[in-house]
């Protein structure tokens, strides 16, 4: 028997907006996605799958390979052929219909990375709604590497917010922000020289906003290593959050804590 449900949100983005008015692909990490969602099953708990469209999140190329599994072709396999065919990752929701079905059912609620959340996930109104319910109930919140600028879907403002972002008007956003849930919060997220190296080796551009920079114009008090990918995640009341793609195992493994602690109360 479950021991309750989970909801994972993704990200529907495939491409992501460049400096000189060019885009980007991205998507979604397949280990931070995978990990987490195998931990949790595995813990006992039953994994809903949402996207605001309520289609299956496109999985950045970057990390469909065993590099992100500390080079085990196994744990490789095993993830893809779960992506692919487990129930948990191919009956998606829409985030809309996650809500009208009720958010009271749900133990806790994660959100991977790849820099996909930073284009939708980050100013929908409906993942706004779900963070806010999370935090009002004090329900285990967790996200990873870009992840947690999803929290910033929570502030009142985050279509405009994110837009201020773009147009390189930081006093601007942090007028928008003004209201959000998380101020004050300590989290971690993607670090700026993190997003350095994707930015020069793999996107070849540079985007128009860092996350670091976008959750401190909020309020929020982020930590970084000082040694780039570098497992770290930060936990501060129902909030969980991981820097980088090799924070997966420590970020489930922080997550299933705080669940069985939810659930056992």
């Amino acid at each position: 028997m479950s021991k309750g449900r989970v909801l994972v949100v993704g990200s529907n983005a495939t491409r992501i907006e460049t400096r000189g008015g060019r885009t980007g692909a991205t998507g979604q990490y397949l280990n931070e996605t995978v990990v987490p969602a195998m931990a949790v099953i595995a813990a006992g708990y039953e994994v809903v799958l949402a996207t605001p469209n309520g289609t299956k999140p496109h999985i950045d190329e970057a990390s469909d390979k065993a590099d992100h599994f500390g080079g085990d072709e196994a744990a490789y396999r095993q993830a893809k052929a779960f992506y692919a065919e487990d129930p948990s990752m191919n009956n998606l929701k829409t985030l809309a219909t996650v809500i009208a079905e009720g958010l009271d059912e749900y133990a806790g609620v994660f959100v991977p990375g790849g820099q996909a959340p930073v284009v939708d996930l980050m100013q929908d109104a409906d993942l706004g709604e779900i963070l806010r319910h999370f935090h009002e109930k004090a329900k285990p919140t967790a996200l990873l590497c870009h992840g947690p600028i999803a929290v910033a879907s929570a502030m009142p403002h985050a279509r405009e917010f994110r837009a201020a972002l773009v147009a390189g008007d930081p006093a601007k956003a942090a007028e928008w922000a003004k209201g959000w849930q998380y101020e004050g919060y300590r989290m971690t997220v993607f670090s700026n020289s993190e997003e350095k190296i994707v930015e020069d080796y793999i996107l070849h551009a540079k985007l128009y906003f860092n996350v670091v920079d976008a959750l401190q114009t909020a309020g929020g008090k982020v930590v970084t290593t000082a040694v780039d990918f570098e497992p770290h995640v930060i936990v501060d009341r129902e909030l969980i959050t991981g820097q980088n793609p090799r924070s997966d195992h420590p970020l489930a493994a922080r997550l299933v804590e705080a669940l069985d602690r939810a659930t056992a109360a």
